[in-house]
């Protein structure tokens, strides 16, 4: 249904968002998506996080990430996937808030939520050519490297910024 500039879409949660920037997708749209993209000969980079506070290190990670490869696509985790992970109090913003803020991003051609604790069925799903985390991540604890590397895709590390997470700013905002 559109709405003026703006296009009614359903999330995994069964709640409806306003997806102004009509980036978010299903998984089985990204299915379609990518099956066209990896035609046409371009490279799939996916990425993935809860996005609680979006702060200068998730910009700095996601540019990485869009450098090593032709269209990104964004996991980002459900509220309840990230206040399972986090606990109480978390997420800070809820996920339409987070998906429509990750999606009106330059650098991101694609979002997608996703309600497990981490996104191995996602990314089994999509078998993106590069799987892209940030340093703060050892190559051996990203989740979904397995899929992506026996299916001839790379694992990249990148450059974490040290001081920019969203549990660090949380801590100096409560003093």
């Amino acid at each position: 249904m559109n709405h003026g500039n703006f296009q009614l879409k359903t999330s995994v949660a069964h709640v409806t968002y306003f997806n102004v920037s009509g980036k978010l997708k299903s998984m089985d749209e990204l299915k379609a998506i990518t099956v066209q993209a990896r035609a046409s000969g371009k490279k799939i980079v996916f990425t993935n996080g809860c996005f609680d506070l979006l702060h200068r290190g998730h910009l700095h990670t996601l540019r990485e990430a869009k450098a090593c490869g032709d269209i990104l696509i964004v996991g980002i985790n459900s509220d309840r996937s990230v206040k399972g992970l986090k606990g109480a109090g978390r997420p800070i913003f809820p996920e339409s808030d987070r998906a429509e803020l990750i999606g009106a991003l330059e650098m991101v051609d694609y979002v997608v939520l996703f309600d497990e604790a981490d996104p191995y069925d996602l990314i089994a799903a999509l078998i993106p050519d590069v799987l892209a985390k940030g340093g703060d991540w050892g190559p051996d604890k990203i989740v979904g490297s397995d899929i992506v590397e026996q299916n001839g895709g790379r694992v990249a590390v990148l450059p974490y910024l040290k001081g920019f997470s969203t549990t660090e700013i949380i801590e100096r905002i409560k003093g």
